[in-house]
């Protein structure tokens, strides 16, 4: 297969070449194309087409872009894709007729592609990324958001207090990244310590030309303006490595010039170098002072993985619940239409039989308001049908703008599924896996190890500053001995050269070049070398004092914080497990009252048809009826809900549904989520789909399998 490139000409007579190499590529592509069979048209049941993964994840922003051989790369902006708003394949070929039928696993596999909460979650791992490539400069990190993004409306989500996610940067806020003062902890020392020089290269130069008059007022002066013209060429190499030593490199060079004829030379060459090699032995020394905002930018990058991983969780979890909102809703509207159905069919025969006198005509006011109620809650239930269908639609994309998806009804596909007993599951190891898998304590203990690094950085700050430097250098002179200058030879005056009194350079020759300069740097004609100690003690210390107390007291509040945490998930797990067993036992009360509603309707009808009841009497039999498949339909979406509670709780929740975290990273879905509990419903068929919402006096929809 050809791969076409972007080709660009400089001048027009490329141009026909390159339209013929174009068309030879788009036959030849072609050509390829048309050997392959002809695709069938998509049935209901084909594949949905996986949608493309996010260019931006596909890049590893905390390795630094090389040099070579595009010698400029490091200092050209790095081109970033713009955020992709259109939406998946997927949500295409699940639409038949105007109206998406969606089951479980395509709305969780949907919103893996297309919510926009965990688009905006995904940027977070690459600013974890770029803040890891910061601090391998040297420089302080400055800090991730490892917050929870809950900007989907819809479902809730949440434990205790229906609050979930920790960090910074989210809608909710608790501990983690390098964020200050969440959820009660403070984190204002993290990553203060010894100063750090740059582990950055740094090549610094200086070129300058000076053109200088100045008037002499000396009287010693053999001209009345003395002109100087100066060149100055100055390089410099700084480096800093993770031992706490520090390498610089000058070298100057100047070029001078004069109309003084009492300057030995002109032109004038000079040039020095010096190289210094520095090492911390008391504050700054070693690795882990050095390197602290390496190993916390690595710890936060952890955590924004840790932290995506709750954010999946989050929002597989808030699609959940919004499904079988859905479902309730669709189900609530097949209840409510089945309700006013027979409300109106009473009405009718409360009509005829009022006509022969067979009964008052109270009757026919009751079943008139019977009637109207009716209607009423079936508004209710459509509007609410609405609501949930553009909130499921909102969250499963990226934009609604489509007017096709825009008006579209969502069909749900799947139905709740009920064991028939439940797994017995020991409280403890529910609360072991709950200890071991929550993302929010992994969070913490993460941010517990740089809390750890941090205090040993800041007592290793509390040192005084000792500092061993050892130099070695050379200088060197060069150019032309003034010509205005006498020799001593010539005069017998003390203004002279006298060549034996001259530099070394000069001695042998008056004329020395820019390589003679040079040669005497390494020649040891004139070294500059030397070894000496600096050090630094600040007396009383208050500052270092103040901020080893501080770290240490913030490290404590954070252990007590992960207790507080661990206190907290036992309580929810418990309390998720407490609602499966309570929301079991209400599916069972619920179901029971159904089948009571439904025989006693039954009997009194029977009754009626002998005359030992009344209509009024049926009418209050079918609302009973109606409210009890109501309440079952509530409480079965309410025991699927606390399901989806306890694997959150628990920390299982992408174990139990099959999700593939890489799928989530991507935005590409290449492995179809399994959600458990649920199964196909046996009433909605994509090729002949059905109105979820009959309007008023149409025959009642069969009831969907719950």
């Amino acid at each position: 297969m050809f791969k076409l490139r972007s080709i660009t000409c400089s001048t027009p007579r490329f141009a026909p070449a390159l339209a013929i190499l174009l068309a030879f590529l788009a036959s030849t592509h072609g050509w390829a194309q048309d050997t392959s069979p002809v695709p069938s048209a998509p049935s209901a049941a084909s594949t949905p087409k996986p949608a493309q993964p996010d260019t931006l994840n596909l890049k590893d922003y905390s390795v630094p872009r090389s040099a070579f051989p595009h010698l400029l790369q490091p200092y050209l902006p790095a081109q970033l894709a713009q955020p992709n708003l259109g939406n998946s394949p997927r949500i295409d070929t699940l639409m038949r007729d105007g109206k998406i039928y969606l089951s479980i696993d395509d709305a969780v596999a949907l919103a893996l592609e297309n919510n926009l909460d965990l688009y905006i979650a995904r940027y977070n791992l690459n600013i974890a990324e770029a803040d890891l490539l910061r601090a391998k400069s040297g420089a302080s990190v400055l800090g991730v958001s490892t917050g929870i993004v809950q900007n989907t409306p819809g479902g809730g989500v949440g434990g205790l207090g229906n609050s979930v996610g920790s960090g910074t940067g989210g809608t909710t806020v608790a501990a983690g990244g390098a964020g200050t003062g969440t959820s009660g902890l403070v984190s204002s020392t993290l990553g203060i310590g010894s100063p750090i020089i740059s582990f950055d290269p740094q090549l610094a130069g200086t070129l300058q030309l000076d053109k200088n008059n100045t008037e002499s007022v000396s009287v010693f002066s053999p001209v009345p303006i003395v002109a100087q013209n100066t060149y100055t060429s100055n390089f410099s190499y700084i480096q800093g490595f993770h031992t706490g030593t520090a390498i610089t490199v000058g070298f100057n060079n100047t070029h001078l010039t004069t109309n003084n004829p009492t300057s030995l030379l002109t032109p004038q060459l000079g040039s020095n170098f010096q190289f210094r090699v520095t090492q911390n032995l008391l504050q700054g020394f070693g690795l882990l002072p050095n390197t602290r905002f390496i190993r916390i930018a690595k710890n936060n990058r952890e955590i924004s993985d840790v932290a995506f991983r709750l954010q999946i969780i989050t929002t597989v979890d808030q699609i959940e619940n919004m499904y079988w909102d859905l479902v309730y809703a669709y189900e609530n509207v097949r209840v409510t239409q089945e309700a006013l159905t027979y409300s109106q069919k009473a009405l009718e025969d409360a009509k005829r039989q009022a006509q022969v006198g067979t009964i008052p005509p109270i009757q026919v006011v009751s079943a008139q308001s019977t009637v109207s109620t009716g209607q009423q809650n079936l508004i209710v239930a459509q509007n609410n049908l609405q609501l949930q269908q553009l909130l499921m639609k909102n969250a499963l994309s990226r934009s609604i703008e489509d007017p096709v998806l825009a008006e579209a009804d969502v069909i749900p596909t799947s139905a709740m599924l009920i064991p028939e007993a439940e797994s017995v599951v020991p409280m403890q190891d529910l609360i072991s896996d709950a200890l071991h898998h929550r993302p929010e304590l992994v969070e913490l203990r993460i941010d517990l190890n740089s809390r750890d690094i941090n205090v040993k950085a800041v007592r290793n700050s509390m040192l005084p500053t000792l500092d061993a430097f050892a130099y070695y250098g050379g200088s060197g002179v060069g150019g032309d001995v003034n010509p205005l200058v006498p020799t001593c030879s010539a005069t017998s005056g003390s203004f002279c050269f006298d060549q034996s009194k001259a530099p070394p350079p000069f001695r042998t020759s008056t004329n020395v070049g820019y390589g003679g300069t040079l040669n005497q740097l390494v020649n040891s004609t004139a070294p500059d070398k030397g070894i000496g100690l600096t050090l630094t003690i600040p007396i009383r210390n208050r500052l270092a004092q103040s901020n080893q107390v501080r770290a240490e007291l913030e490290y404590r509040q954070a252990l007590v914080r992960e207790h507080q945490l661990e206190n907290q998930v036992r309580i929810e797990v418990r309390n998720a497990q407490f609602d499966v067993h309570q929301n079991r036992a209400a599916v069972q009360a619920a179901q029971s009252a159904v089948d009571l509603a439904r025989q006693t309707f039954d009997a009194d009808q029977q009754k009626l048809k002998v005359g030992l009841t009344t209509q009024t009497a049926i009418l209050q039999d079918a609302s009973t009826l109606t409210t009890a498949e109501s309440n079952l339909v509530s409480a079965k979406a309410a025991y699927e809900k606390s399901r989806i509670e306890l694997d959150r709780a628990t920390g299982l929740l992408l174990d139990h549904s099959g999700i593939d975290i890489a799928d989530a990273t991507s935005g590409q879905v290449t492995h179809m989520p399994r959600i458990p509990y649920v199964t196909p419903r046996t009433d909605v068929n994509p090729a002949t789909p059905q109105n979820p919402a009959p309007q008023s006096g149409a025959p009642p929809a069969q009831g969907g399998q719950l």
